[in-house]
Parts: structure tokens; sequence; C-alpha cells
């Protein structure tokens, strides 16, 4: 019977029983609230919605981890290599990757 239980669908349908009841309980118990405009407003800490995003984006995040991995990766692969002819072909391709990411 054990083992039944654990299975992944039926623990999964049991844990989703659970949660269920629990918010159910949650909302019996919750006070309830009066109808206001304000409920519906984005909340910005009292000040008034800016519609500009606060963050710039994640490019310049994306760049230097690209450089990183690619860094990275050419010191494992140049590492476990017997620093042959290929070797240093491998590292002026490497060297060629990250002077383009560098320059953008």
């Amino acid at each position: 019977m054990t083992n039944f239980l654990l299975t992944p669908l039926i623990a999964f349908l049991v844990y989703g029983l659970a949660v269920s009841a629990a918010s159910g309980l949650g909302r019996l118990f919750a006070a309830k609230g009066h109808k206001s405009q304000f409920k519906s407003e984005p909340y910005a800490s009292g000040e008034d919605y800016d519609p500009i995003p606060a963050a710039p984006g994640y490019r310049q995040f994306f760049v230097i981890a690209l450089f990183f991995a690619v860094l990275h990766l050419g010191v494992i692969m140049v590492g476990s290599s017997d620093l042959s002819s290929v070797t240093v072909v491998y590292l002026l391709g490497l060297m060629l990757a990250l002077v383009a990411l560098i320059l953008g």
C-alpha cells in the first residue's frame, strides 16, 4: 500500500487535494474586503505608476555570460589537449571569438 501511495501520479493527486482543502479553508476564514478603485490599480509604494520599465534588459548579462562560458570551455579544451598544432589553431579561434564578443 505504501508503494502505491508513493507513485508520482497518486502522490500528486493526494497533494493537490490537500492543497485545495487548505485553500478552501483559508477562503472560509478570510476576512471579507470592501470593493474600491484602489484594489485594481497597480501598487508602487504610494507613487504614480511609471510605464517605463525599470530594468534595462539582460543583453549585457548575456554577453558577459557567453564570454565566460567560451573562456571556461576553452580552458578546459586546452588543458585537456596535448599542446599540438591543432591546439594553437584552437587557441587562435578562441581569441578571435573572445575579441568578437568584446567588440560586440
